[in-house]
C-alpha cells in the first residue's frame, strides 16, 4: 500500500460552499490522506494469472504447508495496523472512531513517509477493552505489528499488557512508548550539554495518564535519579488512598525523595519538568526549579510554560510545537522503531530497543548540540536510518529477533 496524499483540487475541493472561506485543512483532507496502490503490473492475462488466479494457489499452498513463509509472500511483514477507539484523540478527548480516522490516517503517512512501513488505519466502534483485544488478535494475521493510537486511560494499559501477552508480533502504544523514547532523547542531550548524567537529576511530570506514566517508568530504567509525577490532585505518592491500580503502581516506582502536595512543592529545587497534562505552572514555581534546569513543556497548543517565562530560568526549553526549537515529537521514533522491528521480524519491542532508539536519536545531534538544539528535526533524512539500525540490532541482542 501507498501512503500518498491526495490532491484536493478540484472544483468542489475548495470551500464547502461558497460562503466559507478557503480552509486548506479541509481541501487537503477531502477524499481522504490516502490509497492503496499495488506493486506488481497486472497489464494482460498472464500478469493475471501470477498475481491471482491460478499463480496465487501454489503460494497460499506453500504458507499452508510452511506458515512462516507468509513473510516472504505477502507484505504482512511490512504493514502495521493502527488501531483506535477514539476515546483520547490528540486533545480533543473522546470524539469517537469516526471522527478520529483523519488522525489515524495522518498516523499511516508518517509510518510511511519517515519509516517506509506501510500501515491501515483501524478505528474499532466499541471502547470495552476486552473486545478491542479480542477484535485486534483476530485480525493480527493480517499485520506485522500494532500501533495502538489515541486510547484513553487507564484502559490503554491493560489493552496493550494483553495483546502483549497474546501476540507474537509488536504492539506499541505509541501515546506512551514514543512519547517516552523521544523525551529520553532529548533529557539525555540537555544533560550532556550541562555537564551531567541522568542519575544526577530529579525530574517532575505534569500528567498521570498514558504519556506521563510511561515517561517516568522509561526514565528511571534509564537511569534517572528521581522523579515525581503529579495528577490533578498532587503528586502521586503512597500516603494517598485515591489512587488507581496504575497510580499505585506508580507510586511504588516515583517519587524516592518522598515528596507530597503540590506539583508546585515538588518543583522547588528539581532539575526536569516535563509537562504532558495541559493546563498552566505558575511562573514563581519554574523560578523556584535549580539552576540549569530543563523544561520540556510539551502540551500543545498551549505548552504548561510559555517559552518565553522558561527562558527565563531554564538552560534548555523543549515543547511539542513545531514553531519552537526542540520539538518532542513522536515521528521522530515510532517509524524507525516499527521500521527496525520488522526488518528482524522482532516478536516484540522491548525495554532495550526502546533505549536503543533513544540513544540512537540522540547521537544524531551529535557535536551540532546546543541549547536550542538537544533533539533533531522530524525532517532530517538521518533519523530513521539511524533509529530502524539500532532497534534492529537490539532486537538480535536480546533475542527477541527471528531473522
Amino acid at each position: 500500500m501507498a501512503a500518498e496524499i491526495v490532491n484536493p483540487h478540484s472544483d468542489s475541493a475548495d470551500t464547502e460552499s461558497a460562503d466559507e472561506p478557503f480552509d486548506p485543512a479541509f481541501a487537503l483532507h477531502r477524499g481522504g490522506k490516502m490509497a492503496v496502490q499495488a506493486t506488481v503490473p497486472v497489464r494482460n492475462k498472464d500478469d493475471l494469472s501470477l498475481a491471482y488466479t491460478p499463480g496465487v494457489a501454489k503460494v497460499c499452498t506453500a504458507i499452508a504447508e510452511k506458515p512462516e513463509l507468509v513473510h516472504d509472500y505477502t507484505w504482512k511483514s511490512q504493514v502495521v495496523a493502527v488501531v483506535t477507539d477514539g476515546t483520547a484523540v490528540l486533545g480533543l478527548g473522546d470524539i469517537g472512531p469516526e471522527a478520529s480516522l483523519p488522525v489515524m490516517e495522518g498516523k499511516a503517512i508518517l509510518f510511511k513517509q519517515f519509516g517506509g512501513v506501510d500501515a491501515v488505519p483501524i478505528a474499532l466502534a466499541t471502547t470495552d477493552a476486552d473486545e478491542i483485544v479480542e477484535t485486534v488478535v483476530r485480525l493480527a494475521p493480517s499485520f506485522g505489528g500494532v500501533n495502538l493510537e489515541d486510547i484513553s486511560a487507564p484502559r490503554c494499559f491493560e489493552i496493550e499488557r494483553k495483546l502483549q501477552e497474546r501476540l507474537d508480533i509488536p504492539v506499541f502504544h505509541d501515546d506512551q512508548h514514543g512519547t517516552a523514547v523521544v523525551t529520553l532523547a532529548a533529557l539525555r542531550n540537555a544533560a550532556k550539554l550541562t555537564g551531567r548524567t541522568l542519575g544526577d537529576l530529579r525530574g517532575v511530570i505534569s500528567g498521570a495518564g498514558a504519556a506521563g506514566v510511561a515517561i517516568a517508568k522509561f526514565l528511571l530504567e534509564a537511569g534517572l535519579g528521581d522523579v515525581a509525577v503529579a495528577d490533578r490532585k498532587g503528586i502521586v505518592s503512597r500516603d494517598r488512598d485515591d489512587l488507581t491500580p496504575v497510580k499505585r503502581e506508580l507510586a511504588e516506582l516515583t517519587n524516592r525523595a518522598g515528596l507530597s502536595g503540590s506539583l508546585e512543592t515538588a518543583l522547588a529545587g528539581a532539575d526536569v519538568f516535563i509537562g504532558v497534562s495541559g493546563g498552566t505552572v505558575p511562573e514563581a514555581a519554574v523560578a523556584s526549579m535549580a539552576p540549569n534546569a530543563f523544561v520540556f513543556a510539551m502540551a500543545n497548543p498551549n505548552p504548561e510554560v510559555h517559552p518565553d517565562v522558561a527562558h527565563k530560568y531554564a538552560a534548555v526549553v523543549a515543547t511539542g510545537r513545531s514553531d519552537y526549537p526542540n520539538q518532542i515529537n513522536n515521528v521522530l521514533a515510532f517509524p524507525g522503531i516499527f521500521a527496525g522491528a520488522l526488518q528482524v521480524r522482532a516478536s516484540r519491542i522491548t525495554e532495550g530497543m526502546k533505549i536503543a532508539a533513544a540513544d540512537a536519536l540522540a547521537d544524531v545531534v551529535g557535536d551540532a548540540l546546543s541549547a536550542d538544539y538537544v533533539i533533531p528535526s522530524p525532517f532530517d533524512e538521518r533519523v530513521a536510518p539511524a533509529v530502524t539500525a539500532a532497534v534492529a540490532a537490539a532486537a538480535r541482542a536480546e533475542g527477541v529477533a527471528r531473522r
